[in-house]
């Protein structure tokens, strides 16, 4: 399973984005698609989970972001609103398949103060 982030970028405090994600390969039953994200020096962390019809998300953007799935596509998607510059971090796209977890190679989020 290979999957191809996009929409990452610079963007101004308070402003927008779109994440989206698509797998492609040998897709058969993904379970589970979601976005971490790792800042410089900082450990590598959990954003937003879909999975089982159920989301979860970290605390920190509880409220400002979203994530959804088109299921029929293989794709996520991670809309960020009122980023901040805590936000500025390299995000990654998972999914989960057969018990295994597949990375992207991450997309570049910056957030100008």
């Amino acid at each position: 399973v290979q999957l191809q982030a996009s929409g990452g970028g610079l963007v101004q405090a308070g402003g927008s984005l779109r994440l989206s994600c698509v797998a492609s390969g040998r897709i058969s039953s993904i379970n589970l698609m979601g976005w971490y994200r790792q800042a410089p020096g900082k450990q590598r962390e959990s954003v937003a989970i879909s999975t089982g019809g159920t989301t979860n998300y970290a605390d920190s953007v509880k409220g400002r972001f979203t994530i959804s799935r088109d299921i029929a596509k293989n794709t996520v998607y991670l809309q960020m609103n009122s980023l901040s510059p805590e936000d500025a971090a390299v995000y990654y796209c998972v999914c989960s398949q057969r018990g295994l977890m597949y990375w992207g190679e991450g997309t570049q989020v910056t957030v100008s103060s």
